[in-house]
């Protein structure tokens, strides 16, 4: 019978609980998308790497100091390398098939020397040049042309070849270290399965041996296939017996395993932030939840009363209440999953886009339902058990009366207490954190005050419409007469309902806010440091390749130029005085890299670095109990090391270099041969006097025009980068709030239409006794605007605390300057305004089109 009674009273209501399952199918689908996507992308690569995996990969050894990644040597386009008998050695093996030697390397640039144009990935994947080999399981086939036949011959991947316009017969250019040839596209090939986003290039083995290697007759791995009758290990165990040191070997698993890792994090980064952004949303949602419910309890009053009267028991009207938010859970769960099915596949097409192809064939596992049912069903009923025990608690005569509401008097204090408790401790929090001794301690004050402040404000919101709605209304009776008077009289009558309804906007609001303190203060901060720190006109990077002898010598002839400093980074192994070890990298410049830049100095003279010292950040000094004087052991790896005591300890507040040590390119030559120090990576240059800067920018572009994977900036072009980097980030945080923003908006939506049906009566009465149908359109559209200021004010000022607080936390790592950005709060505040009119159109509609006599006589 509860049964019966919950689902008829749910399919009665249906209409009014739209806008709350839209909320729920928009939240799910959100989790369930994204955990779809992420699924199929993860079987997509995991196919990709099992099918083309060669069941054991023999490479050269990799240093302490390399740790598994691409070494140094790899970057100026010398990759380590195995000679040529490792082959027969391997091929010798019993249950060996086939052992093919291979070389692929990432440093290689493709150009379109008809555009002179950059060819291949934009997207961070890379980009892979080595020779053709026919291998049992090879990745790609030729569609069209053939495979490459002589020094001249290139073959291109056919998703590249597409997004250059290049087809056969097209020139490219190969830059890998100091060798640059054109070749002639002879061939396209495709992937067999999925193009994981990289532009692939082939040539034949000597052409790619000379080209790519720098005429080193080797290869930089070997493939080997088995015959089947030994396991993948074993091939491993006896190939290492045979070989000795000096190699790795990785079976197919680990080279799967491998390739996930690298992989892998990517997509839990995406994934855990879709997922954050989505649990926003569902927190937003739950508001919309709770004044639906709400709502619907207060006008089902005597419906309540009566079902008590005829025996219904709290329990039951409890759980009446509950069933109808479980119905409401499942179907928008349904739906949910649904609708996430279809922002997938909208997914991969973003991703296919941008040059990565997934499979279409959408993995659905059972974490998906699992998840998507959880989320929709949990929110919704948690959210419907406060309404619902607020239900239960109507006597039944009051009820029948209607006069059903319970007294608040008592649940009011209670609610003050613990709102200002909750948002003074987390004002202090975030004081503490503002004034922490390190960003890491601060960083977690700071989400512990976020937390606390958003939840007090939570709580105040009811308690704060009443003075707050006043004050932002204050002007309507004088503006709009009667329809301005009774719009703020809405909004306050209800203060628990326009709490709940603001603070859903709020929350989205307030993150947008902080979200822009951040990043204005970001931009600032860097420019700032820009302009005190940076005495070079001009920077060139190669933009994690190397820049050579011929770069190097062209940059230096340009007119206007006086000098370039050179940048070199290693990776190394650093020894603390007290044996403590760590895994670092060390940037070695040259000696006139004091006149380009400036840094605050905490202990130390600048001039030691060219003396043979080492130049450490503040937060590193501190972190290993280093000082002036203290030796350091830098381990550069293949038997090259040295000790170099500290000179000079960088002041905290910078952020253009991070933590980077520095030595003199001196100091370097000592213990490193020049042939095997790493490559020249970024230069810092300086214009002579009385120069034109803009004039010998446009000189040194000229001058580097035939390498375009260069990035050529001065200090304004450079200021510019980093704004449109911090601003890309920002507008992909704006973009996942927008979700929830649009869900708030449904719940003002949601609230003005069940007032609508709430105050029918009410409405029936004002337009007997002159209310025109424009005066009532007028005073529901102005109390929108008014819940929605009121939570525009609300997400303001959290938003601007939060923002505040964390620019304090990161002061001493690069974020030293405040910026408030006025323009977007105004701009917030505006969008709140027409939020409200937006929202307020379709309940306002509704309510001009009520029949006066017909709502007068509604019980």
């Amino acid at each position: 019978m509860l049964l019966k009674t919950s689902l008829r009273s749910f399919l009665a209501h249906k209409g009014r609980m739209i806008l709350s399952l839209i909320a729920v199918v928009l939240s799910v689908a959100f989790v369930s998308g994204t955990l779809v996507f992420s699924n199929t992308a993860t079987s997509t690569f995991d196919k990709l790497f099992a099918s083309t995996a060669s069941d054991i990969s023999v490479q050269p050894a990799r240093t302490g100091v390399d740790d598994g990644n691409e070494d140094e040597e790899a970057r100026r386009g010398k990759p380590a390398t195995l000679a040529v008998e490792t082959v027969q050695k391997v091929a010798a093996q019993p249950g060996v098939k086939a052992a093919l030697g291979q070389i692929m390397i990432q440093s290689a640039i493709l150009v379109d020397p008809a555009t002179n144009k950059v060819v291949g990935p934009t997207t961070g994947a890379p980009t892979l040049a080595g020779n053709w080999t026919d291998t049992p399981r090879n990745s790609v086939e030729i569609t069209s042309g053939h495979v490459p036949q002589g020094p001249g011959e290139i073959v291109l991947d056919a998703d590249t070849a597409k997004k250059a316009a290049l087809g056969l017969g097209s020139k490219l250019r190969v830059l890998a270290g100091e060798a640059k040839q054109d070749f002639t596209i002879a061939g396209i090939a495709t992937f067999k399965t999925t193009n994981p986003g990289a532009a692939l290039a082939f040539l034949d083995t000597p052409t790619a041996q000379r080209v790519l290697l720098a005429g080193n007759t080797a290869f930089t791995s070997v493939e080997v296939f088995g015959d089947g009758s030994r396991t993948d290990e074993q091939l491993k165990t006896d190939t290492l017996g045979s070989l000795g040191g000096g190699y790795q070997i990785k079976t197919a698993a680990e080279q799967k395993e491998e390739g996930n890792k690298d992989v892998g994090q990517f997509l839990d980064f995406m994934e855990k932030a879709m997922l954050g952004f989505a649990g926003i949303s569902l927190l937003v949602g739950g508001f919309l939840i709770i004044n639906t419910f709400s709502m619907l309890v207060a006008q089902r009053t005597r419906e309540i009363g009566l079902l008590r009267a005829v025996g219904g028991s709290r329990r039951q009207v409890n759980q009446s209440v509950l069933i109808e938010a479980l119905t409401l859970g499942v179907l928008g769960s349904t739906l949910g999953i649904g609708a996430g099915l279809g922002l997938a596949l909208g997914l991969v097409k973003l991703m296919k886009a941008a040059g990565m192809n997934l499979s279409t064939s959408l993995e659905i596992g059972a974490d998906v339902p699992i998840a998507g049912y959880l989320v929709g069903v949990l929110i919704t009923v948690v959210a419907a058990w406060i309404p619902a025990r607020r239900a239960s608690r109507i006597a039944p005569i009051a009820a029948l009366r209607d006069h059903g509401t319970p007294a608040e008097g008592r649940s009011n204090i209670v609610r003050t207490v613990i709102g200002l408790v909750l948002t003074g401790g987390g004002a202090a929090l975030l004081v503490l954190a503002a004034n922490a001794d390190s960003a890491g301690t601060g960083g977690q004050l700071l989400g512990l005050g976020v937390l606390c402040t958003l939840i007090g404000f939570v709580v105040l919101g009811p308690l704060l419409a009443t003075s707050l709605v006043r004050v932002l209304g204050a002007l309507l009776p004088k503006l709009f007469g009667p329809s301005g008077k009774l719009a703020q009289r809405n909004a306050m009558r209800n203060p628990r309902r326009t709490g709940a309804t603001a603070a859903a906007l709020m929350i989205g609001l307030a993150l947008v806010i902080g979200t822009s303190v951040f990043t204005a203060s970001a931009i600032k901060s860097t420019s700032e440091q820009i302009d005190q720190q940076v005495g070079a006109d001009f920077v060139i990077d190669g933009m994690g390749t190397a820049i050579s002898a011929e770069m190097l010598n062209a940059a230096r002839n340009t007119p206007g130029i006086d000098h370039f400093t050179e940048q070199r980074s290693s990776r190394a192994i650093l020894t603390m005085p007290n044996g403590d070890t760590v895994k670092d990298g060390v940037v070695a410049v040259t000696s006139r890299f004091n006149e380009d830049f400036h840094f605050p100095l905490k202990s130390g003279a600048a001039d030691s670095l060219n003396q043979g010292s080492l130049m450490i950040a503040e937060d590193f000094a501190d972190e290993h109990k280093l000082k002036v004087g203290d030796p350091v052991k830098i381990d550069y790896g293949q038997g090259h090391s040295q000790s170099v005591p500290v000179g000079v300890v960088r002041a905290k507040g910078g952020s253009l270099f991070g933590s980077a040590n520095f030595i003199s390119s001196d100091t370097l030559t000592k213990a490193v041969p020049p042939a095997a120090q790493a490559p020249v990576d970024a230069l810092y240059g300086k214009a002579t006097a009385g120069a034109d800067v803009k004039q010998t920018l446009a000189a040194l572009e000229g001058s580097l025009k035939e390498y375009p994977q260069l990035m050529v900036k001065d200090q304004a072009g450079y200021k510019k980068l980093m704004q449109e980097q911090i601003n890309t980030l920002l507008y992909m945080i704006y973009g996942l709030l927008f979700l929830s923003i649009v869900v708030a908006v449904l719940g003002v939506v949601n609230t003005l239409a069940l007032s609508v049906v709430e105050r029918t009566r009410e409405i029936g009465l004002l337009r007997a006794i002159g209310l025109s149908r424009r005066q009532l359109r007028r005073m529901i559209r102005l109390e929108s605007v008014v819940i929605a200021l009121f939570g525009a004010v609300l997400g303001t000022g959290l938003g601007l605390a939060w923002g505040v607080t964390a620019q304090k936390v990161l002061a001493g790592n690069g974020l030293a300057v405040l910026a408030v950005p006025t323009t977007t709060i105004v701009a917030t505040l505006f969008a709140s305004v027409l939020i409200g009119l937006l929202a307020a159109l379709v309940p306002a509609f509704r309510a001009g089109r009520m029949n006066v006599l017909g709502a007068i006589a509604t019980d």
